[in-house]
């Protein structure tokens, strides 16, 4: 078995255990802690399709996060006031059905992603980035003039949205949820590499002219991509939300998009289980060192220094050697 995959299997049994060892020390708070760090992997995998695989450094995925976020919020405050979201032409009510939200989410993010990637796909390098900032920042100035939803205060969510089978308010089942939604969305990030869509969404990354030479037109490959992407990471936003009973004009921020890109960068940009190892190492530094020094900011920017200048493949690539599928 190869060492990464060895350290991939570390990575999701730990994430995993912590949890059960809440339990049993009667720590409870853990359990919240793993799984807002499941959450904020989920996002991190979603920015590692675009960036880690494509080679698209998106700095607008707070925008897919926030409008995940505001579907679940949005959705469960209609369902909780049983108010209808519109009446004409057809009547559409609210829902706190995880399963109704995840799907509404993704399918937003999948829409606007399509717009957003239209126009900014055509550009590339610092042109791309800025303008996935610029998309970000105007659905958050939206998001900020928006009082039917909260405007800059946000918006509670009274109601903890329900899965089948299952106690949601329980946090052990919550956490389970969001851990089997990372691992499902791991291994679909896996086939999707290991394809031949992958395949070519990697040469499209290092060569667009060999790749447009073989029929295939990079632009649209890098545009599905760029669709998965964003969606994968407002499915994220959309259990952020549930996670905190609450969504705000924040999740739509740029700090969130440097956040979620810390993650892939921390862990290893392409490396599979790089958002995981980068959001737990993110959430243990604000933790532990959040309560020591409100700076602790300081260490993690250090740490990302060193690990930008003399370790690309982040965590995981110190631990695993040269890049490997695992």
């Amino acid at each position: 078995m190869k060492r990464e995959t060895i350290i991939n299997w570390i990575l999701a049994l730990g994430l995993l255990a912590v949890p059960f060892a809440a339990l049993s020390f009667d720590e409870p708070f853990y359990i919240t802690l793993a799984t807002r760090v499941a959450i904020l992997a989920l996002a991190g995998v979603g920015l590692n399709i675009a960036l880690g695989l494509g080679g698209m450094v998106s700095f607008g995925h707070a925008a897919f996060f926030g409008i995940g976020g505001y579907a679940a919020g949005i959705l469960a405050t209609h369902a909780f006031n049983q108010e209808p979201l519109m009446t004409w032409p057809l009547e559409i009510a609210g829902s706190n059905s995880m399963l109704v939200i995840w799907l509404v989410a993704i399918v937003m993010c999948a829409i606007v992603a399509t717009v957003i990637g239209m126009i900014t796909l055509r550009t590339s390098g610092v042109y791309f980035i800025m303008i996935t900032l610029a998309f970000a920042q105007m659905i958050y100035y939206f998001a900020i003039s928006w009082p039917s939803y909260g405007g800059e205060d946000g918006l509670s969510i009274y109601v903890r949205d329900g899965f089948p089978g299952l106690n949601t308010l329980d946090p052990m089942h919550f956490f389970m949820i969001c851990y089997v939604v990372l691992m499902v969305c791991l291994l679909f990030s896996a086939l999707l590499r290991d394809s031949r869509f992958g395949a070519a969404l990697q040469v499209a990354r290092q060569n667009e002219v060999r790749l447009a030479s073989t029929g295939i037109a990079p632009f649209n490959i890098r545009l599905v991509a760029f669709v998965i992407s964003a969606s994968m990471t407002g499915l994220a936003g959309a259990l952020f939300a549930d996670l905190n009973r609450f969504v705000s004009p924040s999740m739509l921020s740029w700090q969130v998009s440097g956040e979620i890109m810390i993650f892939v960068i921390l862990g290893g940009v392409g490396r599979l289980f790089g958002p995981l190892a980068g959001a737990a190492l993110f959430i243990v530094m604000e933790f532990y060192l959040g309560g020591v020094t409100e700076h602790w900011q300081l260490f993690l920017g250090l740490i990302l220094l060193c690990v930008v200048l003399f370790v690309r493949g982040g965590v995981v690539g110190i631990l695993a050697g040269r890049q490997s599928h695992g």
